[in-house]
């Protein structure tokens, strides 16, 4: 961390509504992006304010040998999983469905035809189950054990929900090229 942004997020914890302000500009932007890889425009927007609230009202868990920008941005993810939660998104618990394959990156791979667009476009397709976990393995990066804290399922259910949703989304765009 720079130790200009240092200096804001000390001035933040103090109170400092400029600094504030200085902040949200910062991040603003980047953080509603990944709101709305959840949630809709109006919806996502709503998030992003209460999510900058509830950081700069805890700021003092922040530490500071981590980016701050990761750090919202699991404020952000956590903030949108729970608004999906409260639409009542369920996730099947798998733990008594057959074990499905394992997911590696080469499992991944397109036709060169298809664009990154088509593909977050066919990720939007998917149900509310599956599009959560593929997002947040494929944009965010999180792995099962990672994805299980978030949004609250057993590993394999995250395993079987992201196989599932890979096996639905190949099958969508394959339909797409035709």
């Amino acid at each position: 961390m720079s130790k200009d942004q240092s200096i804001l997020l000390e001035r933040c914890r103090k109170g400092d509504e400029r600094a504030m302000m200085r902040i949200y500009d910062l991040y603003c932007e980047a953080m509603f992006r990944i709101a709305c890889r959840y949630l809709n425009d109006e919806d996502a927007k709503d998030a992003i304010q209460d999510c900058f609230l509830k950081a700069f009202a805890r700021l003092d868990l922040y530490n500071e040998d981590f980016s701050f920008g990761s750090w919202l941005k699991r404020i952000v993810i956590n903030h949108c999983i729970d608004q999906l939660k409260k639409r009542r998104l369920e996730f099947v618990d798998s733990e008594h469905l057959p074990l499905c394959g394992e997911d590696t990156s080469e499992n991944w791979s397109f036709d060169p035809g298809i664009t990154k667009d088509l593909i977050l476009e066919a990720i939007e397709r998917l149900p509310e189950k599956y599009r959560i976990v593929v997002k947040l393995y494929l944009l965010e990066g999180y792995d099962h054990e990672e994805i299980s804290s978030i949004v609250q399922i057993p590993v394999k259910t995250s395993r079987t929900h992201l196989f599932r949703g890979r096996q639905q989304l190949r099958n969508d765009l394959k339909n797409t090229m035709r």
